[in-house]
């Protein structure tokens, strides 16, 4: 590999590229920008900074010198990200004859876990009285949302004719166009059947959707969200209340009665069950509880101290 110069002369060249040839935002290009001007500066306090002298070994070194200034895992991927489409570009040119990022991974990043609310907080924000009947639709789609387990895209789909005529069991079409069944509890019907009394009153002629805005049609995602978090404040029940918090309320609840992990899976309609193991957390006192109570070797033995 020759020497071609220091790797600062090349950056300007990328740069334009982004913006030119790649046609990217403004604001990614200077992400871009940032992050390689970044891994310039370390490697010029390191004593190098030529393109032959960029080795798999040294780009792992710089990753770690990021993880220990506290950089979230999901910031170094996205470096790492930066890098590659860096040293792909000088590839491209015949700057360099391999990319020394390619292999190199970041630390995993944390996926901070959604808070669950209590059973009572729920029923608080659930058993009150609608005080006029775009309120009775709200209730409605949160008890979808806590009964159900249901995502926002989900409930946002659902039409009137998906409701269960006979039985309890709500078909819905969840991530990649797959379909599963959720039972409809008791309280979650009789909401829906208080906020179906309302709906002829904004439906607009043949619209389908189960729930409708004020203009007639189906309700917008935002605007799901915007009601649900306005009822929750108007009871100083939360300061802020989502959908995904109530989807998990309806999970963690769930595990902590049956500690069924594979049917609240098939419920959540989860792909992976790792990715239920992470929004299903039980609390600590819960597990010591159940392993002080069923694991042989924790109980104490009576007559004994």
């Amino acid at each position: 590999m020759s020497e071609t110069g220091p790797l600062q002369a090349r950056l300007s060249g990328f740069i334009d590229h982004l913006g030119h040839e790649r046609r990217l935002s403004p604001e990614t290009v200077k992400s871009y920008q940032r992050d390689l001007e970044q891994f310039l500066s370390w490697l010029a306090e390191n004593g190098t900074g030529t393109p032959d002298s960029i080795n798999q070994h040294l780009v792992r070194a710089w990753v770690a010198s990021r993880h220990r200034q506290n950089i979230s895992g999901k910031s170094l991927q996205r470096q790492l990200s930066s890098l590659r489409t860096f040293f792909r570009y000088l590839l491209r040119e015949g700057v360099i004859t391999h990319n020394p990022a390619e292999g190199v991974r970041a630390p995993k990043a944390k996926r901070p876990l959604p808070k669950a609310l209590d059973a009572d907080q729920l029923s608080r924000l659930l058993d009150r009285q609608a005080a006029d009947p775009l309120e009775k639709r709200d209730l409605a789609m949160m008890e979808l949302f806590y009964s159900c387990g249901l995502r926002l895209a989900e409930l946002v789909s659902l039409d009137v004719r998906d409701l269960p005529a006979e039985n309890d069991q709500l078909e819905v079409i969840g991530k990649g166009a797959k379909t599963r069944r959720v039972p409809l509890g008791n309280m979650a019907r009789k909401a829906i059947q208080e906020w179906l009394k309302e709906r002829g009153r904004y439906a607009a002629e043949d619209e389908p959707a189960l729930f409708v805005s004020t203009r007639g049609n189906r309700i917008h995602p935002r605007s799901v969200q915007q009601r649900i978090d306005r009822l929750a404040r108007q009871l100083n029940a939360l300061q802020h209340l989502h959908p995904h918090m109530l989807r998990h309320s309806f999970a963690s609840h769930l595990l902590e009665s049956s500690g069924d992990l594979r049917a609240v899976q098939e419920l959540l309609g989860h792909a992976d069950i790792s990715t239920t193991q992470v929004y299903t957390h039980l609390d600590f006192q819960h597990l010591a509880q159940v392993y002080d109570q069923a694991h042989p070797r924790a109980r104490k033995k009576r007559g004994k101290e």
